[in-house]
C-alpha cells in the first residue's frame, strides 16, 4: 500500500502543501501560519520541526524559568536549534502557583503573542492545551489556538461534564458520583429558596430556566456554583467539600463491597490529580461499619492532594472531583480522534495499560487490522482460547471507535482529542476526553495516515501523516477541510516512555545526562532535542533532568507489519540504548526486561492497569534471591567437582583434569561476567529468564537442558549488548580473548548443526546424537572422538547459567505468566501491599542513613503540612507511629506523602527551609530516636549466606 502511495505522482506528501501543482492543495497551505509554542517536551520539539516541515517562517517558543535559570544545564535544548533569540519568549513559569498567577499568565503569553506578530498558539500536551479559560482568553483576543475550542473545553475537557455528554448520547460510563460540589452545596443550604437566596446575595448570573421547580436541587447547585466560579467566589470550604467526598464514598463502599473508589480531580490529566481508597477492603466480602469508616478515613487529606496537584485550591476555582468505582481488573484503551467542528474520525485504539501511578509507561496500537490479522494466526496455529479473547477485542474496539466519534461529534471536536476507556473484558466504560494531542499521539501515526480528498476530484488529494500537522490545518481553515479517510501505514506500533525513575518506578530527578547514543535504524525517538550535539562544536552537551518538570526524558517508537515485529525491534533499541550520566536514574532496564518478557510470554496479552506493581514486586524478589550468590565462588567450586568427576573418569591419566581445569579457566569470564550482569539488574533477568523459560526444565531436582546452553551464553552477551565492539569500554563488551573462545564454538555447533540438519536451537536431538559412542552420520571414529571430546569442552562450566533458572525456581517467577485466553495470572502473594513495600526498598534500598536520622528518600521540594494553613506534620518532641505521615516531596509535579517506616520521637527539625524549598536525595530532615535499636548486619555472616545458597544450586546444576 505504502508503495502505491509513493510512486503515485498525484499524491502530495510534501507538508508545504503551498507547493503543490493542485490548486485545491495549495488552497489548504500553512506557510502564513504564525504560532507560538506556550509548551516543553518532546511535544515542543516536534511542533517546531513539523512547522518548519509545513513552510512556517514565523513561529517562536515560550521557556519559562525553569528552562535555564533555576535548574543549572537544564537548558531547553530546542535552542540549539532555534538560535533566532527574537523568537524565543520568555515567563516566569508557564502556568502560575496560583489562581490569580495563571490568570496574570494568560495575560502574559497573549500579549507576548500580540506584540511579536504571532496569530495562533500551541500547547501541545501540557496543562494548558486542556485550560478552558486559557483557550477562550485566546479565542477573545482574537489568536487561534491550535488544539479544541473552548466549548469542546467545556464540554469534554472537564471530568464531570464529559460524563454527563456520554451518557446524553448513550455512551457507557463508570459507576460513580459526578457533581458532588454540588451535592455539598445542597447538604449546606438545605432548600430551594436558600439556594435562590445565594443568588440574590452575590448577584449571580444563573439561567432563569433553572430556577423552576422541575430543576433538581442539585442541578441547580450546579448552576450556581459555575456562576460562582465565574465571579471568583467560593460558596463552600474545602472541609466541607472533603466531609461531602467522604460521605459519598462510605456509600459507595457499602453499595460495591471488595472494590476501592478512585477520586479523580475533573482538571487532572497525566495521572496527576487522582488518588484511590480502599485497599484494605479489597478482601473483605462483607466489611463491617468500621473497617469502612478506617478505609475512608483518609479522603479528606487525599481530596486536598489532588486539588493541589492540578492548582485547583484557589478562591473561585472549580473543585469537583468525581467519585468512582475502581474496576480493578480493568485494561486502560483509548481512542485517537480528530474532528473539524462537523465531522469527527477515529484513528484505531491503543493499549495503555502498563502503567503506574497513573502514569503510563508502555503504549501499544490497536487497530481493526491489526486484530484482525492475529486472529486468523491464532486461528491456524489452533489457539482457540485466544482466538476467544482476541475477537473480543476486536469487537469492543469497533464498539469504542463508534462511540467515539457519535461523542467527537456531540462536542463539537475541532481539532485531536482522546477518548479514554478502560476495557473489562467484553464491555467498555468511557472513562474521560483528554481535549489535546496525547504524549503518545505518534503511536496512532504510525498506524494510519489522513487521506485528505477533493469533493470534486477523487483524484486530487493530500495525505498528512502527522496529527500536529493536522492539527495546524484544522485550526488554519477549520471546516473547510473535508472529511477524511484513514489510511493504513502499519499493523502495529508502540512507544516506551523512557522516564527519569529509579528500579521502583519511583520519580528521581536532578541526574545529569552526560552521553546518549546514536539512533538505530528504524527507531523513532523524541527526546526534546536533548540529543541535538552542540551546532558550534558538534559535540554532545550536558543536560540536567530538571525534577520541576514530568518525569518524562524521551519517548522510544517502533513500528511492524504486527505486534511481534514492533515488539522485536522495540527490544533491539531498547537494548542499544546507552545512556551515560551522573546521579542519572531512568527507567531504560524496567522497559527492556518488560518488552522481552512479553516477548517470552505473548505480546498479544492482555495485561491490567494492576500488572505493574506486582511485576515489580517479582523483579524485587528476583533482586533479593540473586543477591544470595556468588559466581566466582560457584565457579571455584565448580572447578573442584570437575577435578573429582575426571579423576574417577580418568584414574590413570592425571592430564586430564588438568586439561579440564586449564578450559575451565579459559571459560572464567566468559560465563561470570553476564551472568554477574544478570543477577546484579534484576529487570535485565525478568526478560532473559522469560526468553529462556522454555529451554530448561526441573528433573529430579536437577536443571535439564533443552537448548545449547553454549547457543544461549552467545544470545546473552546479544541480549546484554555486550557484544565484541573494539570501539567500545572494554567493561561493556565481551574480551578479546572470550570472544575468540565464543566464536569458535559456535562455528563449532554451526557446522555440526548443518551436517545434521538440524537447528542451532535444537538441542534435545543433538545432545542425544552425541552421547552416542558409535559414529554417526559417517564420521570416523577418530572424527566422532574428537567431535565429544569438543562438545564436552566447550559445554563445561555452562553449568553456572542453570543457577540463574533456580533464582527463578525459589521465587515462583513462572507462576506469573499468561494464560492460553491471553489473561496475565497474578499471584496472589505478589499483590501483598507489605510485600510490595519490601520490594521496593530491594530494588532501591532507602539512602544511607544514621539510626538516629530520617533523611530525604529522594530529590524535590519539602513540603512540611498538608496544604497552606493546615498543621506541620512533625514538631519537635512528638512521637510517630509506623505509617505516620513525616513530609510530602513533590518531584516530577507529583505529591508523595512520605510515611514513617518505624516509630520513634522527633527529637530535632533539621530542615527549616520554608515550603517549596529544594531537598536533596539522603538529604538528613529530622532528628529521632527509633522506639526499637536498630541492628547492623555482619557482613561476615552475609558472606556464608551467600556461600550456603550458592553450594545449595550448585548442587542442582553440576
Amino acid at each position: 500500500m505504502n508503495d502505491l502511495y509513493m510512486n503515485n505522482p498525484l499524491i502530495h506528501r510534501d507538508r508545504r502543501l503551498g507547493t503543490s501543482d493542485s490548486a485545491w492543495v495549495r488552497s489548504f497551505a500553512c506557510e502564513d501560519l504564525k504560532p507560538l509554542i506556550v509548551c516543553r517536551g518532546p511535544i515542543r520539539k516536534e511542533a517546531m520541526d513539523v512547522f518548519e516541515e509545513m513552510g512556517m517562517t514565523h513561529f517562536g517558543i515560550l521557556l519559562s524559568e525553569k528552562d535555564s535559570i533555576v535548574y543549572a544545564n537544564a537548558l531547553a535544548p530546542e535552542l540549539r536549534q532555534l538560535t533566532d533569540s527574537n523568537r524565543v519568549h520568555r515567563v516566569p513559569d508557564y502556568t502560575g502557583a496560583s489562581k490569580e498567577e495563571r490568570v496574570e499568565r494568560i495575560g502574559q503569553i497573549i500579549q507576548i503573542a500580540k506584540d511579536n506578530g504571532y496569530d495562533s498558539i500551541f500547547a501541545g500536551y501540557g496543562f494548558m492545551a486542556e485550560d478552558e479559560e486559557f483557550v477562550a482568553a485566546i479565542e477573545k483576543a482574537g489568536l487561534n489556538f491550535i488544539g479544541p475550542n473552548s466549548r469542546t473545553q467545556a464540554d469534554a475537557g472537564k471530568k464531570d461534564e464529559a460524563k454527563r455528554t456520554a451518557l446524553q448520547v448513550g455512551v457507557s460510563v463508570t459507576p460513580g458520583i459526578n457533581n458532588v460540589t454540588a451535592r455539598t452545596l445542597v447538604k449546606k443550604h438545605g432548600t430551594r429558596d436558600k439556594l435562590k437566596e445565594l443568588i440574590t446575595l452575590h448577584k449571580l448570573d444563573v439561567d432563569a430556566n433553572a430556577l423552576d421547580d422541575e430543576t433538581s436541587l442539585e442541578d441547580l447547585a450546579d448552576q450556581i456554583l459555575y456562576a460562582s466560579y465565574d465571579k471568583g467566589l467560593d460558596l463552600y470550604s474545602i472541609e466541607e467539600l472533603s466531609a461531602q467526598v467522604q460521605v459519598e464514598v462510605v456509600a459507595m463502599f457499602k453499595e460495591y463491597p471488595a472494590s476501592r473508589i478512585r477520586l479523580k480531580a475533573i482538571g487532572g490529566g497525566g495521572g496527576k490529580g487522582q488518588r484511590i481508597l480502599g485497599a484494605s477492603l479489597l478482601s473483605l466480602e462483607n466489611p463491617s461499619e468500621a473497617d469502612i469508616q478506617e478505609a475512608a478515613a483518609d479522603t479528606p487529606t487525599l481530596v486536598r492532594e489532588v486539588l493541589n496537584e492540578v492548582k485547583a485550591n484557589g478562591i473561585g476555582d472549580n473543585k469537583n472531583v468525581l467519585v468512582e468505582l475502581n474496576i480493578e481488573q480493568t485494561r486502560h484503551n483509548e481512542i485517537q480522534l480528530l474532528g473539524n467542528g462537523e465531522w469527527c474520525v477515529s484513528l484505531g485504539g491503543r493499549d495503555c495499560s502498563l502503567q503506574m501511578h497513573e502514569q503510563k509507561l508502555l503504549e501499544i496500537s490497536v487497530t481493526q487490522e491489526g486484530l484482525t490479522e492475529a486472529i486468523e494466526k491464532a486461528r491456524n496455529a489452533g489457539r482457540t482460547a485466544e482466538v476467544k479473547a482476541l475477537e473480543s477485542d476486536l469487537n469492543v474496539l469497533r464498539r469504542m471507535e463508534e462511540d467515539s466519534t457519535k461523542f467527537g461529534q456531540a462536542v463539537g471536536l475541532d481539532s485531536a482529542s482522546t477518548f479514554e476507556c478502560i476495557v473489562d473484558r467484553d464491555r467498555y466504560y468511557f472513562m474521560e476526553v483528554n481535549t489535546r494531542i496525547q504524549v503518545e499521539h505518534r503511536v496512532s501515526e504510525l498506524c494510519y495516515s489522513l487521506k485528505f480528498t477533493n469533493p470534486d476530484d477523487p483524484n486530487d488529494f493530500f495525505i498528512v501523516e502527522s496529527l500536529v500537522e493536522a492539527m495546524a490545518l484544522l485550526a488554519r481553515h477549520k471546516k473547510k477541510l473535508p472529511k477524511p479517510e484513514r489510511i493504513l501505514r502499519f499493523k502495529a506500533a508502540a512507544e516506551a516512555r523512557l522516564n527519569a525513575t529509579d528500579s521502583s518506578l519511583s520519580p528521581h530527578a536532578g541526574g545529569m545526562i552526560r552521553y546518549w547514543s546514536s539512533p538505530i535504524e528504524g527507531e523513532i525517538r523524541d527526546d526534546q532535542g536533548i540529543c541535538l550535539v552542540n551546532p558550534d562544536t558538534g559535540m554532545f552537551m550536558r543536560y540536567k533532568v530538571a525534577g520541576a518538570y514530568d518525569s518524562n526524558i524521551a519517548l522510544l517508537l517502533t513500528k511492524g507489519e504486527d505486534r511481534l515485529a514492533s515488539y522485536l525491534h522495540l527490544s533491539k533499541v531498547l537494548g542499544k540504548t546507552v545512556l551515560r550520566g551522573s546521579d542519572l536514574a531512568t527507567n531504560l532496564e524496567f522497559h527492556y526486561g518488560l518488552v522481552n518478557w512479553f516477548l517470552g510470554q505473548n505480546v498479544m496479552a492482555k495485561p491490567t492497569t494492576r500488572f505493574v506493581v506486582p511485576y515489580l514486586t517479582l523483579v524485587g524478589r528476583l533482586k533479593e534471591e540473586a543477591g544470595r550468590l556468588d559466581t566466582l565462588f560457584a565457579f571455584i567450586q565448580m572447578k573442584k567437582a570437575y577435578a573429582k568427576k575426571m579423576a574417577a573418569l580418568f584414574p590413570d591419566d592425571p592430564k586430564m583434569a588438568k586439561e579440564m581445569s586449564s578450559i575451565l579457566d579459559r571459560k572464567g569470564t566468559l560465563v561470570t561476567r553476564p551472568m554477574d550482569k544478570l543477577l546484579e539488574d534484576p529487570h535485565l533477568l525478568s526478560g532473559w529468564l522469560s526468553l529462556n523459560r522454555n529451554n530448561f526444565t526441573m528433573e529430579n531436582g536437577k536443571v535439564v537442558w533443552h537448548d545449547n546452553p553454549f547457543v544461549i551464553l552467545a544470545d546473552t552477551y546479544e541480549y546484554l549488548n555486550m557484544t565484541y565492539d573494539t570501539a567500545a569500554p572494554a567493561a561493556d563488551v565481551i574480551w578479546d580473548h572470550d570472544n575468540e573462545l565464543l566464536q569458535k564454538g559456535l562455528r563449532f555447533y554451526s557446522t555440526l548443526s548443518q551436517r545434521f540438519n538440524l537447528g542451532m536451537h535444537e538441542f534435545d536431538t543433538l545432545s542425544d546424537l552425541l552421547t552416542k559412542e558409535q559414529p554417526q552420520d559417517g564420521f570416523s571414529v577418530e572424527e566422532w572422538g574428537q567431535i565429544r571430546s569438543a562438545h564436552m569442552g566447550f559445554e563445561a562450566g555452562l553449568e553456572l547459567l542453570g543457577m540463574l533458572f533456580l533464582v527463578a525456581e525459589n521465587v515462583n517467577f513462572w507462576d506469573f505468566k499468561v494464560e492460553d485466553n491471553l489473561e496475565v495470572t497474578i499471584p496472589e502473594e505478589l499483590n501483598d501491599t507489605d510485600l510490595q513495600t519490601q520490594m521496593r526498598k530491594v530494588l532501591v534500598p532507602p539512602p544511607a542513613t544514621k539510626a538516629d536520622e530520617i533523611v530525604a528518600i529522594c530529590g524535590g521540594m519539602y513540603y512540611g503540612q498538608e496544604a497552606p494553613g493546615l498543621p506541620l506534620f512533625v514538631s519537635e518532641g512528638m512521637h510517630f507511629e509506623k505509617g505516620q505521615a513525616l513530609y510530602i516531596i513533590e518531584v516530577m509535579k507529583m505529591f508523595n506523602t512520605v510515611r514513617a517506616t518505624f516509630s520513634g520521637t522527633i527529637d530535632k527539625i533539621i530542615m527549616q527551609g520554608a515550603d517549596g524549598s529544594i531537598v536533596q536525595k539522603g538529604q538528613p530532615l529530622f532528628k529521632v530516636t527509633p522506639d526499637e535499636k536498630f541492628v547492623e548486619v555482619n557482613p561476615e555472616e552475609i558472606r556464608l549466606v551467600k556461600r550456603e545458597q550458592t553450594t545449595t544450586y550448585l548442587k542442582a546444576v553440576l
